[in-house]
């Protein structure tokens, strides 16, 4: 307890710190399913601080939502009242330069800037030397004057590699940080929690790099806040586990939002590689003499060629004319061969051999690499050249080696350049299996709690991120349970073929506009997709008074949400797959009201019948990649949405599911099409299945049984 911040935990969250704290002295991972009001993030961090002290380690608290990263400061924040921590938060180095270079362009200023300080610091040491030895020449000290002399030889030498230097880029930032004094940046740091905007403001008045004392600052600290990436990919992890001054094994690595992991791991794992690439990878092979660079040119001008093959015979009539600046993929994977591209590619190659050539395409790369970087370094370049045919090499070595292996899915997508209206493609292997990015991190690791509101089934996330023997835990809500009610109102089922029927929208329309008008204060209305959203958000405003906001792609949620709740009797219609679903509170009297309209299932394109093939096999199941890979995080997202209103125990509110398929009376004729039995047992017995007609009664007698609701009764 030396660690909690305020007077005492809930009941529950006593227990959940018990737990864990118990678990993560054996070594062993944690599933922590917690309920809005269980305290999920102390719950976790306090046993998590406890064992890092005991056992002298680190603690690693991540996130991908920002909303998640400022109350971790604010509770990091208020934890160092109680007990003296060093705390930082981490963020990449895209977000912190001062100068906006690339990594490759700030590696090489580094190492140039370091390169003139230790140049200049050797000058300076030999100068004060040759005084020295001049003042003991001039006492008659003859070997001094012959000391002297080959000092004086070495200043010459580095006189001469000053001047080349200086007209090598360097960064002043960074060379303010190796010769000025930073213990009173270090000094201010750990005074308290400090943001990496902070950070940031407070070095650029100094001239200091933030960034590089922040990494610096890492080690020896009790607790970082960082985001996944961090974490997930392997090669960053390893850079930021070196900063740090930890091996994995030290480290007890804490993520929230920890439903998200599954699908963060597999952007992480997934390759791409596009056309324009392939491009200046050629461009750059014919500028170069290298005998090597024909070879090169040879292999990577066929991919190139059999890639923008493959998506032009994909193109039917009008399909050309339809591409827009948005990605769209092209199915090219076979089940009985290999995919289209790697055939259309081994019938384009002609050469002594795919594998000889992309050798010498890598080694004339790497070469090419180190060139650029020599040249950026001495200053003969503004900025620090990529190597495309480095790139474009490794993908295509990649492709040939790993497109066939299980979760690795090989596809072509195209967009359109909105600038020149020109259609380009890339290739890419989509990874199915995210455990094949977290079972590496869990196993490397000390421990890993993992933290959300929506976790079960737990077998499905062990199974999914590569857990062995996890601690299993779950809370639900803490609040009183007759300051809520949890409807499955029976409306017509939202199957994508019914959307359009004029009978099935008004009957969802009239039940939407009897919840918003028996709704004491605002409504968040949740759809399958935005264009559902448009859809009944179009057909309330023509039946309510009350103000209908609707969330849009490209509108500033942020704006949009401070006028919403800035309302007493509005109305907010928006995806279930936009920002507002997730990581965003309605605390108070921001909405009383939340509905999820239809069931949301995702766009199941190729990708997400790959996953469910690759999650069939690896784990053994016909139905199990539809169970894994729809159902459940489908379901997730509704109790996501679910989360949004009744924040505190004074909040009064309800929370209505609009689909016949949530209902428990569907399971009998709906069969698999029923997603009652997907909820946790807690939340399904908390379900009250009723008629879309009687869901006006049942709200006014709630809600006016709590003093909230002061409208006119409906009529019957």
């Amino acid at each position: 307890m030396r660690f909690f911040p305020y007077d005492q935990p809930y009941e529950n969250q006593r227990k959940a710190m018990d737990r864990i704290y118990n678990s993560l002295h054996q070594g062993r991972d944690v599933l922590f399913e917690g309920a809005c009001g269980t305290g999920k993030t102390l719950s976790s961090l306090i046993p998590a601080l406890e064992i890092a002290r005991e056992e002298d380690k680190t603690v690693v608290i991540t996130t991908n939502v920002h909303q998640q990263m400022r109350q971790f400061v604010a509770e990091a924040r208020a934890i160092t009242r109680e007990e003296s921590i060093r705390a930082v938060v981490f963020k990449g180095k895209a977000s912190m330069c001062h100068i906006d270079v690339g990594y490759e362009e700030c590696q090489a200023l580094r190492d140039n800037t370091r390169a003139v300080v230790d140049a200049e610091r050797d000058r300076e040491q030999l100068e004060r030397r040759q005084r020295e030895l001049l003042a003991e020449s001039q006492d008659g000290d003859g070997s001094a004057a012959d000391a002297r002399s080959a000092v004086m030889d070495e200043l010459d030498d580095i006189e001469e590699r000053l001047e080349d230097l200086e007209e090598q880029n360097v960064c002043d930032y960074y060379r303010n940080n190796l010769t000025g004094d930073t213990d009173d940046f270090f000094g201010w740091l750990f005074e308290d929690v400090r943001t990496p905007d902070d950070i940031y403001e407070h070095a650029e008045e100094r001239q200091f790099c933030g960034y590089e004392l922040l990494k610096e600052g890492l080690e020896g600290v009790d607790l970082v806040v960082c985001n996944y990436h961090h974490l997930l990919d392997s090669t960053i992890r390893e850079q930021f586990f070196r900063w740090l001054g930890r091996d994995p094994e030290d480290v007890i690595a804490v993520f929230d939002e920890a439903h998200n992991v599954e699908d963060a791991a597999r952007e992480h794992a997934t390759r791409t590689c596009s056309e324009r690439t392939f491009d200046s990878a050629l461009d750059e092979l014919a500028d170069t003499d290298d005998p090597r660079s024909e070879d090169a040119a040879n292999v990577l001008s066929a991919f190139h060629r059999a890639l923008v093959e493959t998506y032009e015979d994909s193109f039917g009539f009008g399909d050309r004319e339809g591409i827009g600046d948005n990605w769209s993929d092209v199915p090219i994977a076979n089940d009985d061969r290999k995919d289209d591209l790697t055939l259309e590619f081994l019938q384009r190659y002609s050469g002594r051999g795919i594998e000889d050539d992309l050798e010498a395409a890598m080694k004339l790369g790497q070469e090419l690499d180190e060139q650029y970087e020599e040249a950026y370094r001495e200053g003969e370049t503004a900025t620090r050249t990529e190597c495309q045919t480095l790139q474009a090499a490794g993908f295509v070595s990649a492709w040939m080696t790993e497109s066939s292996a299980e979760g690795l899915y090989p596809v072509v997508s195209v967009t359109r350049d909105a600038g020149t209206d020109e259609i380009y493609g890339r290739a890419e292997l989509y990874s199915c299996l995210p455990r094949q990015v977290t079972g590496q991190l869990f196993e490397e690791v000390y421990a890993t709690v993992l933290m959300s509101a929506t976790l079960q089934p737990f077998d499905v996330t062990e199974n999914v991120l590569g857990l062995e023997d996890a601690v299993t835990m779950a809370y639900g809500l803490q609040f009183p349970e007759d300051n809520r009610r949890t409807y499955a109102v029976e409306t017509p089922p939202l199957f994508s073929s019914d959307r359009d029927d004029p009978a099935v929208q008004e009957d969802v329309t009239e039940t939407i506009h009897d919840a918003v008008r028996m709704t004491p204060g605002n409504t968040l209305a949740f759809f399958p997709n935005y264009g559902e959203a448009g859809r009944y958000a179009d057909r309330l405003e023509r039946r309510t008074d009350r103000t209908v906001y609707l969330d849009e792609p490209g509108v500033s949620v942020e704006d949009l949400r401070t006028q919403f709740v800035a309302d007493d009797d509005a109305v907010l219609c928006t995806s279930l797959w936009g920002t507002l679903a997730e990581g965003v509170s309605f605390d108070g009297d921001d909405a009383n009201t939340v509905l999820v309209v239809g069931v949301p299932y995702p766009h199941l394109d190729d990708r997400a019948e790959a996953v469910q093939e690759a999650y069939d096999v690896a784990f053994d199941g016909t139905d199990t990649g539809w169970r894994y890979a729809v159902e459940i995080p489908t379901v997730r997202k509704t109790r996501q949405a679910l989360g949004r209103v009744i924040r505190s125990p004074e909040e009064v509110g309800v929370r209505a599911l609009l689909d016949r398929r949530y209902s428990r009376d569907a399971k009998s004729d709906l069969g698999k099409y029923s997603v009652n039995g997907t909820f946790p047992h807690e939340e399904r017995e908390e379900l009250i299945d009723i008629g879309p007609d009687k869901l006006k009664f049942a709200m006014l007698n709630f809600y006016g049984g709590h003093d909230e609701y002061d409208g006119e009764p409906p009529s019957p």
